[in-house]
């Protein structure tokens, strides 16, 4: 297994030195093959897991004087949390080919070879973070994230982007002092950077630790007080936004916590108290924020802070020993990852085709394009969590962990009712603009719409499937 994952890793890299070596014109086949062979290797190595199993398996990869310095984690948690990361940057590499073209409406540009390559670069980044074993690994392809994130939310080289490029490599930056913190105490307090010496330390010392991995978690995912980086950061090519900031890059602040607590043992009460209250203000203020919003990728942005949120609660109450939620917050990793992408690639399908994401511009997306118009509805019911899509059953296991919890801890109650009326209000919110820019007769930007591409067809037929399978898979993978 730890061939596979180490190749499932490499391959990106691999590619996105092919791409800069060849010819222009090769560059997006290129990444579509080096990306389909990356997702092979993430499914194959669930699926050998899955065949002995499912016995987790730790292998250290580069060690000195007998430390390991960086290794490979093959268990539930890594292989479920790769495999969303790869195949879904194979699906945006895949869309991308349509939507970086001349024919774009709001943005006519053939993608350069330094696109893929960085995208390429991202995916084995985040496959080498979600199987790292070690404090010090996940904080290597920690920076290498930032670098990329800092180099696609730029791509256009315009001023705006540009400077919201800086603002998140910043920002994420800063973030990661926080899990520089941390490793460094638990080296000197272990001897090692290895993820399960977190269970060896003292609770004070793990306090110490978690507030170095939270603060970081709380950079790369957009929390209060972080969050700053990601609104401006829609700049990028809206691929670039799919993937990033719905799929992977937000995810890693969320996953490096989990992964910590699976690693931890019996951890202090107060990081669950931290982690709780914390989700909950930056729940609240991410609703409020995107209620004003116009830009369809701004709203979605807001909304990801949100919804990252529902996470943070879930890993949070899982400290005062609820599996139930902790298992919800990892299903919503995965869960949110497919819907949220999908919204971000039918924003960018409308300004491909109509040459505007602004939502009062868009009506009757439905009677011109009917795939955007079910893509659209599929996306928000997802999001807000309504049965049988996928956001509804993670949610519900992070709310019913909660109420579960609050015959012990009564505090738990008021955080987890104010979170379900945000999930309500959120519903209300999409529908209000589904309704708005979904049924009836299409506005001029919508009835001089172009035909969808193909490729976009596919990455958005897929993506609606996962909708409604992939909590189906996340339960199933997590028992």
């Amino acid at each position: 297994m730890e061939n596979i994952a180490l190749a499932t890793i490499l391959v990106p890299f691999a590619g996105a030195l092919l791409i800069l070596l060849s010819p222009s014109r090769a560059a997006k086949w290129i990444a579509q093959l080096f990306a389909a062979l990356a997702s092979i290797g993430t499914i194959w190595l669930a699926a050998t897991f899955a065949a002995g199993g499912k016995v987790p398996l730790t292998v250290d990869v580069l060690s000195l004087a007998g430390m390991p310095l960086i290794g490979i984690t093959v268990d539930t948690l890594s292989t479920l949390v790769s495999i969303a990361v790869v195949v879904l940057g194979f699906l945006v590499v895949v869309y991308s080919t349509a939507y970086m073209s001349e024919a774009n409406r709001e943005h006519p540009h053939l993608a350069r070879p330094r696109y893929y390559a960085f995208l390429l670069v991202f995916i084995g980044a985040m496959a080498g973070l979600a199987l790292a074993s070690t404090l010090l690994g996940q904080l290597v392809f920690f920076e290498i994230t930032g670098a990329c994130s800092w180099a696609l939310i730029g791509y256009y080289q315009k001023p705006k982007g540009l400077k919201a490029a800086l603002k998140a490599l910043l920002v994420t930056h800063v973030a990661a002092l926080g899990l520089y913190v941390a490793a460094g105490y638990l080296f000197a307090k272990t001897g090692s950077f290895a993820l399960t010496g977190l269970a060896a330390l003292p609770p004070d010392a793990k306090i110490i630790v978690f507030l170095g991995i939270m603060f970081a978690a709380w950079g790369k995912s957009a929390q209060l007080p972080l969050h700053v980086w990601l609104p401006d950061a829609m700049e990028a090519p809206t691929p670039v936004s799919a993937y990033l900031h719905a799929a992977s890059m937000v995810k890693v602040g969320v996953y490096i916590f989990a992964r910590a607590l699976y690693s931890a043992g019996q951890v202090p009460e107060v990081i669950g108290w931290i982690g709780a209250v914390m989700a909950l203000v930056t729940m609240l203020y991410g609703f409020a924020m995107y209620l004003p919003q116009k830009d369809m990728k701004r709203l979605l942005a807001y909304s990801t802070i949100a919804q990252l949120s529902y996470i943070f609660l879930g890993l949070s109450l899982s400290v005062f020993g609820s599996k139930l939620a902790f298992n919800g917050a990892v299903a919503h990793i995965f869960n949110h990852a497919f819907a949220k992408s999908l919204f971000f690639l039918v924003a960018g399908a409308l300004s491909h085709t109509c040459g505007t994401r602004l939502l009062p511009n868009l009506r009757g997306i439905l009677k011109k394009s009917p795939l955007l118009g079910i893509a659209f509805g599929v996306a928000a019911l997802s999001i807000s969590g309504v049965p049988p899509f996928n956001g509804f059953f993670s949610k519900f296991a992070i709310l019913a962990g909660g109420f579960e919890l609050s015959r012990t801890h009564w505090m738990v109650l008021p955080l987890v009712v104010l979170a379900l009326i945000e999930s309500v209000a959120s519903f209300a919110w999409l529908m209000s603009w589904f309704g708005k820019t979904v049924p009836g007769e299409p506005s001029e930007a919508v009835a001089n719409a172009a035909p969808v591409p193909v490729a976009m067809r596919f990455v958005l037929v897929v993506l609606m499937i996962m909708c409604l399978a992939s909590s189906v898979i996340a339960s199933s993978w997590l028992g």
